[in-house]
């Protein structure tokens, strides 16, 4: 089984529920059965907010730089971040590792085939850097105002119970299927509250994209398209 080291801090619930996505999906009948992970939680990981949007701080990039450096040293044999807007950053790291970059928003692209105009759920700063552009070859549209969402991506960020957020989140997705066939979850904020929107809501968590990648590394695939170094 292959070690897995995990970018992780963007938020620190975000990370700890990729970890649990990847222990619930991972078929196991003792401990050894499940995958190995070395989790960097660095919360002060510069704002990719305040970089992408505002100009107002400091580029992430060099943090993240060091992050990829000390999870190698310690036994990584690739790497995953669960965090989308900090995609923008991939080719960064890999130009200072030898190691996979599994990469989500390949991933996502790749798991949203055949399912219609998809309509986007996530921070404005993965819209305002055109993120989603570089990578995905589905149609796809952002809310009308997406200041509700990065809301909502506050809140929670700032201890907010999921629930608090569902109906707000609803709103939102409602409002995007208007004008989409699917919604997709892709701010890993988000992805605490989507399991609670009402049924009859088609959407997909491109958290759970990346885990099913690290899942199949672990396991022994070389990473592809979806996930090259």
């Amino acid at each position: 089984m292959k070690t897995v080291g995990i970018l992780g801090g963007m938020g620190p619930q975000a990370t700890i529920l990729l970890m649990q996505k990847v222990l619930d999906a991972t078929p196991a009948s003792d401990d050894a059965d499940h995958i190995p992970l070395i989790v960097h939680q660095n919360p002060r990981v510069p704002s990719r907010i305040a970089a992408l949007i505002d100009g107002s701080g400091p580029s992430p990039l060099p943090v993240l730089q060091n992050m990829a450096t000390d999870l190698a040293a310690a036994g990584a044999q690739a790497l995953a971040m669960p965090c989308n807007t900090a995609h923008h950053y991939i080719p960064g790291l890999r130009a200072i590792t030898d190691l996979p970059v599994l990469d989500m928003l390949a991933a996502t692209n790749e798991a949203l085939q055949d399912k219609g105009r998809i309509g986007i759920l996530a921070s404005p700063a993965t819209r305002l850097t055109g993120v989603f552009h570089d990578y995905f070859d589905v149609p796809h549209l952002f809310p009308v105002d997406d200041a509700p969402v990065l809301q909502i991506i506050r809140a929670i960020k700032a201890g907010a119970a999921p629930a608090s957020q569902t109906p707000a989140l609803t709103e939102q997705a409602l409002r995007l299927r208007d004008r989409a066939d699917h919604v997709l979850i892709a701010c890993t904020e988000l992805s605490l509250v989507a399991p609670l929107l009402p049924p009859g809501i088609a959407w997909t968590d491109s958290l759970d994209c990346l885990v099913a990648q690290v899942i199949a590394f672990a396991r022994g695939a070389t990473p592809g398209a979806e996930g090259e170094s």
